[in-house]
């Protein structure tokens, strides 16, 4: 059974948009918006949490450059989208380590960018 419940569309008072996403996401992009939310945290001199990291990046990517030619649509998602701010990643490249070797990886990559 889904327990999730699709959340509407709400407006804010500043006349964006808000809604609630799910997302699946390999540990170096999780390391990624890790390392976006420390930049960003030192820039605003405050905590940053991954949802707002998220957000700013989202933010920050020119209009239209989320939308992907019929080619590119067709692969497997991790195949075909970058890491947040790095290079594509291979789906193999994820596939040949176990998701405790990832999770410690991408701990190393969030702790080695907070301590630079």
């Amino acid at each position: 059974m889904d327990d999730r419940v699709a959340q509407p569309l709400i407006a804010t008072p500043d006349g964006e948009a808000e809604l609630t996403v799910v997302l699946r996401l390999s540990w170096e992009d999780v390391a990624a918006l890790g390392q976006e939310a420390g930049r960003l945290a030192a820039g605003m001199q405050r905590p940053v949490t991954l949802d707002e990291a998220a957000s700013h990046r989202l933010r920050s990517r020119p209009a239209g450059s989320h939308a992907r030619s019929a080619p590119a649509a067709a692969m497997p998602a991790a195949a075909a989208a970058p890491a947040v701010g790095g290079p594509p990643v291979s789906a193999v490249s994820s596939l040949s380590r176990s998701p405790g070797e990832q999770a410690r990886q991408a701990i190393e990559k969030i702790n080695g960018a907070q301590g630079a």
